[in-house]
Formats: C-alpha cells, sequence, structure tokens
C-alpha cells in the first residue's frame, strides 16, 4: 500500500506540471495587456514609455519560455510570485481565502453525501413507489437547476421574505447555511441517481438472498451487506465531485458575497494577475489529485478483495 500511495504522490507531479504550462499558455493567449492596464492606475497620463517600465517591473518583457521557467523554478520552493495588483505574496493570500473555501466546500459536501445517500437508498428500497419518484423528482432538479438560480431562490425565500438567515456578514456558521445547501443539493442528485442504480444492482445479487434466507432484518441485509458492496462506484464519484465542489465555489461565492478562493480566482481572471490564476489552478488540481487518491485507498477498506500491490 505504501509503495502503490508513494507512486501516485510522484505521478501527480507531471499532471501539476501539465497544469501550469496549459494554464500559463491560456494566460498569455488571452487578449490584453496588464502593464497597460497598471500603468493606467499608477500614472495619470500613460506613455508608451511608462506602460515598458511597467512591463520590465513585472518581468513581462521577458521571453515565454523564461518567464515559465522563472515562475517554476520558484514554485518548486513554494513560492508561487507575488500578485501584480496587491503586490502581495500568491501564497499568503490564498492561504488567508483557503479557509473560507474548504468551510463551504466540507459543509457542501456533508449535505450532498448525506442527501444523496439517503435519497438513493430510500428511492432503491421503495423502487417504482411514489418515493422513488418523488427523490428522482427531486434529484432532477439538483441536475437542471442552475446554483446562480437556486442560490437567488432560497436568498429570496429565506433571507428577504422571511428573514431567518443572513446573506452576508459576520454570523458565524448561519452565513454558511444557504451557501452549502445550493452547492450540495447540485451535487447530491448525481449522488442520489448512483447510490440508487448500485443498491439496486447489488440488491440481485445472491449473497442477498442467502442473509435474507438466513432470517436476518432487513435493515441489517441494507445497511451491513448491501451499501457495503454498493457504496464504491458512489465513493468514486464523490470523489470527482470534490473537484465540481471547488468549481462550484466560484458561482456560490459570487452570488453570496462570501470571500474565498472562488471569488479571488474570479477577481484574478478580470485583472489577468497570471501569478494568483496559476497559483489557484494549481491548488485546485493538487486537491482533485489528493481527493482520487484517497478514494482509491478508500476501496481497500469497503471491499477486501481490492488489493494494491
Amino acid at each position: 500500500m505504501q509503495r502503490y500511495i508513494a507512486r501516485r504522490l510522484l505521478a501527480t507531479i507531471p499532471v501539476l506540471f501539465g497544469v501550469s504550462l496549459f494554464v500559463f499558455s491560456i494566460l498569455h493567449l488571452v487578449p490584453g495587456d496588464v502593464a497597460q492596464l497598471l500603468a493606467t492606475r499608477t500614472f495619470a497620463a500613460v506613455t508608451p514609455e511608462q506602460i515598458n517600465q511597467m512591463r520590465q517591473q513585472l518581468g513581462l518583457d521577458q521571453p515565454l519560455p523564461v518567464q515559465y521557467g522563472q515562475f517554476l523554478a520558484k514554485a518548486l520552493t513554494g513560492d508561487l510570485g507575488r500578485s501584480f495588483y496587491t503586490n502581495r505574496s500568491v501564497t499568503e493570500t490564498i492561504r488567508e481565502q483557503l479557509p473560507a473555501t474548504g468551510q463551504l466546500a466540507g459543509a457542501s459536501l456533508v449535505v450532498a453525501v448525506v442527501l444523496g445517500v439517503g435519497m438513493g437508498i430510500a428511492a432503491a428500497i421503495k423502487q417504482s413507489s411514489w418515493i422513488d419518484n418523488l427523490t428522482m423528482v427531486f434529484s432532477l432538479g439538483g441536475l437542471s437547476i442552475p446554483i446562480f438560480w437556486s442560490g437567488l431562490m432560497l436568498i429570496y425565500l429565506f433571507s428577504v421574505r422571511l428573514n431567518w438567515l443572513p446573506i452576508t456578514g459576520d454570523y458565524g456558521w448561519k452565513t454558511l447555511i444557504l451557501p452549502a445547501a445550493v452547492l450540495g443539493y447540485d451535487s447530491s442528485a448525481f449522488i442520489a441517481r448512483m447510490v440508487r442504480s448500485s443498491v439496486l444492482e447489488v440488491l440481485r445479487q445472491e449473497f442477498v438472498l442467502t442473509a435474507r434466507a438466513k432470517g436476518l432484518r432487513e435493515r441489517t441485509v441494507i445497511f451491513r451487506h448491501v451499501l457495503k458492496a454498493a457504496m464504491i462506484p458512489a465513493i468514486t464519484l464523490i470523489g470527482l465531485l470534490g473537484g465540481r465542489l471547488l468549481g462550484g465555489a466560484v458561482v456560490v461565492e459570487t452570488v453570496f458575497a462570501r470571500q474565498g478562493i472562488g471569488h479571488l480566482a474570479v477577481d484574478a481572471i478580470l485583472y489577468k494577475d497570471y501569478f494568483l490564476v496559476q497559483g489557484i489552478v494549481l491548488l485546485s488540481a493538487f486537491v482533485y489529485v489528493t481527493l482520487n487518491l484517497i478514494v482509491d485507498v478508500s476501496y481497500t477498506y469497503l471491499d477486501p478483495r481490492i488489493r494494491y500491490g
């Protein structure tokens, strides 16, 4: 197992390298001159000489391979550069915003797993009943309703009309309820459908009939035998949805005016803050790869037949 984890960790190096190269190339292909934008903010009357001076200060006058090589050399030491607009360390800026996004993603994942697994089990056990139909319609809403629209509707209902929950401000966990509900509901639809399909497939297998023939209670059969075998596909999907939650946080943090990595990414893209965008994308790629590694390792605990050499 240790050798397998070590190989997977080593495999993340070319992945992160490819992501950084791709993002660097895309950012420099986007129209617009960040040196001109910064010179406009700095000087009252911008001249070509001042733009060239700003470009030299930022190191943008160097050839693109040289710029990428300098960024990569610093990134290997943990230095992701400095923001063009705030002149602050990218690493420190991301570290400050990461807890807010971590709280949102964690709470949303809990909502998604509890709601999705619960709906999937109920729909499978009560197949073709009104419970099955209701849960599938409810999950269909999560698949089809845009995050920004459901967020605005919840704000209107619970904050504007009922005045139960705050939209923004320093209110602790209360400000986390609506964003987590919106983001978690969006992901729960995928989990519910996957769990329903997996449970139905396992219920048809012979070991379930054997367990029932032994006189075990239906609850014991479902939670001790069926779920353990049915959760492997669902665990895979949950790992993939972890990366989706980071993407959804961009929309949710914008709609609810929350601080976090998503809100920071939007500002960085608008201002063409190269180093900040690259740092955020590299962090997202690392989180995504790590979640997939955790999912792979968890298989051995769900199914003892799975072993990694």
